[in-house]
């Protein structure tokens, strides 16, 4: 895991309410048609002790530590319980299913879930319905229709902006600019989001994708991935993928004395990303500001329960970030501070 870069005023305080903060807003769960601009108010406080069941993915890298730090200090902030649960991986889709049914038999009085697979806890979640537990979906996307709210950034977004940066870049050059693209698990459904992002982000450009390899975001797939993909071309203008590819990359092109050769953009951000930008071996990359869906998540669950207004399908806007866009950008927004550690419940 990576280690955590400290700014001054990074951490936010356990009782600090973190709204109005700027969103996207859907009319639907899978983020398809028109989307409106609007602004995200959370509540003071809970009317009760709520008992939350959080299922995620993993905790292997920072953004999903950030999520984590979304989560838990929404949860102390309005004084609810969670109990939150890793599958350990996206390779893990059992493991994932037995945490969601034990979750269900215990009968909560909500579930967030970012799931492995966007169709793979779709049984357990339909039981989850039919006992009266509202389901609000964190991040990852599900196919599951009976879905009480979402949390998340759209992945076409950041990919989007992710190419649209890369095309601007090189608009005036009379080349194809070879690019090397890691969206993540091909069975994730913001991986497949991702995808068609940055398809749509290069489209009609010079900007040309030389290899598309998918697979799980722990850093050993992902360091073989790139391996795998410069011994079979050499080198590439960019590499471009997740926050763990970016990182992987760095270290594996500098072992390869390509580090002068190929660029690197991420297309999520976290805690490595941000130093790599800030030392210049890594080029940009969006922040679709997980903390802060994380706790939305939280937010809405309450809301449901307490029968307060709710925007339902929702996201924060994601901004593109560079060495020069950093100076101005809450990272507590999307970073967990030095020192946050894995936390599983709250009470």
């Amino acid at each position: 895991m990576s280690a955590f870069v400290w700014l001054p005023g990074h951490a936010i305080a356990e009782s600090a309410k973190w709204g109005p903060f700027p969103i996207y807003e859907w009319e639907t769960a899978d983020f398809d048609g028109p989307r409106k601009e609007s602004t995200y108010t959370p509540l003071d406080s809970a009317s009760e002790t709520w008992e939350i069941c959080v299922l995620i993915p993993h905790l292997k890298d920072a953004y999903w530590l950030a999520v984590n730090f979304g989560l838990v200090q929404e949860a102390e902030r309005l004084g609810v319980s969670l109990s939150i649960h890793s599958a350990g991986g996206y390779d893990h889709l059992d493991r994932q299913i037995a945490q969601a049914q034990d979750c269900v038999s215990r009968d909560p009085d909500a579930m967030i879930v970012s799931a492995v697979e966007e169709s793979g806890l779709n049984g357990v979640l339909e039981n989850a319905a039919r006992k009266g537990i509202p389901v609000v979906d964190l991040i990852n996307g599900v196919t599951f229709q009976g879905l009480s709210a979402r949390s998340a950034g759209d992945y076409y977004d950041g990919a989007f902006l992710a190419a649209r940066y890369l095309v601007e870049r090189h608009a005036s050059e009379d080349r194809d600019i070879l690019v090397a693209w890691f969206p993540g698990p091909k069975l994730a459904a913001w991986a497949q989001r991702g995808n068609q992002g940055f398809a749509a982000g290069i489209e009609g450009s010079n900007v040309m994708i030389v290899a598309t390899e998918y697979g799980d975001t722990g850093r050993q797939v992902q360091g073989d991935l790139i391996e795998q993909v410069l011994d079979r071309y050499g080198s590439v203008d960019y590499i471009v993928g997740t926050t763990v590819s970016a990182e992987a990359a760095a270290s594996i092109l500098r072992q390869k004395n390509l580090a002068d050769v190929t660029d690197i953009l991420a297309y999520y951000f976290g805690p490595g990303v941000y130093r790599g930008i800030r030392r210049g071996t890594i080029l940009a990359a969006p922040s679709d500001q997980q903390a802060i869906q994380g706790r939305i998540a939280v937010d809405q669950a309450v809301r449901l329960l307490q029968g307060a207004p709710l925007q339902r399908f929702v996201g924060p806007k994601v901004r593109m970030l560079d060495r020069d866009s950093l100076q101005d950008f809450d990272l507590s927004s999307t970073m967990a501070p030095i020192g946050f550690r894995p936390t599983f419940d709250v009470n």
